[in-house]
């Protein structure tokens, strides 16, 4: 299990993570959300032991990172790009990093399959695309097996078929029993993926709990169309409803049905009547104080 308990890091006296507490479970996918500078990045960087929290903890099983006994096999991590020397092959950077984790070589070439740069292997990695990049940085995440996984916008530079690459390994390793964390900016990907959801703003927490219940949140707007836009509207602020719009009117108050039975009542027909549910992107600008 990921956790953080009252976890700060203050620069001064600005807090870039502000007294943060939220978990990530085994065997789930946790997206971590926040806009740019609301702490997400010094968050993962505390709890991979690179920044010295100010106060509060980062554990992983219970433990902060540096007090595992084997670190790289117990957390697998892609925070920053570019972590190959650009002279070395794609084998030659695994069969490195397997050496400093302990990990077994044999996995070298099974990883450099799994995530598809067996034909790339030999090929130095300073010619990689970004894309290329990221696929070696997730195989080096997973050299030790380890049951925890952070990952810092892992589908930067990944095509649509990569990025379907990607969400099929991840659930697969968290239905396996894996714990994974991930950020990422690509929401309507990210909804395909995760169970749960961390939300945080100016370093604080703003939500944290399954994904559908973050959906739960809101009911959205219904939306209608109908003969009489003038006398539709009329009834249905009699009913309660706030309504917006000219043509196609925007109703706050009632649900769908209850403004059906309204232009019902009325006597007028009713040409569209839909309600405009918000995605993961606008549920979290919402949040995150936009």
């Amino acid at each position: 299990m990921i956790e953080t308990i009252e976890l700060t890091k203050a620069y001064g006296k600005v807090r870039a993570v502000d007294e943060l507490s939220f978990t990530a479970l085994p065997g789930r996918v946790t997206g971590f959300l926040g806009l740019n500078g609301s702490g997400k990045t010094t968050t993962l960087r505390m709890l991979l032991g690179l920044t010295r929290p100010t106060g509060g903890a980062a554990l992983i099983d219970g433990r902060p990172f540096t007090g595992l006994k084997r670190p790289l096999r117990a957390v697998g991590a892609v925070l920053e790009q570019g972590i190959s020397h650009p002279g070395q092959s794609g084998r030659a950077h695994l069969v490195t990093q397997a050496m400093s984790a302990g990990a077994s070589r044999a996995r070298v070439d099974l990883l450099l399959d799994q995530v598809g740069l067996t034909d790339a292997a030999d090929q130095r990695t300073g010619d990689y695309s970004l894309g290329m990049r990221q696929r070696l940085a997730v195989a080096t995440a997973l050299l030790g097996e380890p049951p925890v996984l952070i990952l810092d916008e892992p589908a930067n530079g990944l095509d649509p078929s990569g990025v379907a690459w990607l969400r099929e390994l991840l659930r697969s390793y968290a239905h396996a029993g894996g714990t994974v964390l991930i950020s990422s900016h690509l929401l309507a990907e990210l909804a395909q993926l995760i169970d749960d959801v961390v939300i945080i703003a100016n370093g604080r927490l703003r939500h944290e709990g399954p994904l559908a219940g973050l959906y739960g949140m809101t009911t959205g707007r219904v939306l209608m169309r109908g003969r009489d836009p003038g006398r539709l509207r009329d009834a249905l602020r009699r009913a309660g409803a706030e309504v917006a719009g000219d043509e196609t009117l925007e109703i706050d108050g009632l649900s769908a049905a209850e403004a059906g039975e309204v232009a019902f009542a009325a006597g007028v027909p009713v040409h569209e009547l839909l309600t405009d549910t918000p995605n993961l992107e606008q549920i979290f600008l919402e949040l995150a104080g936009t």
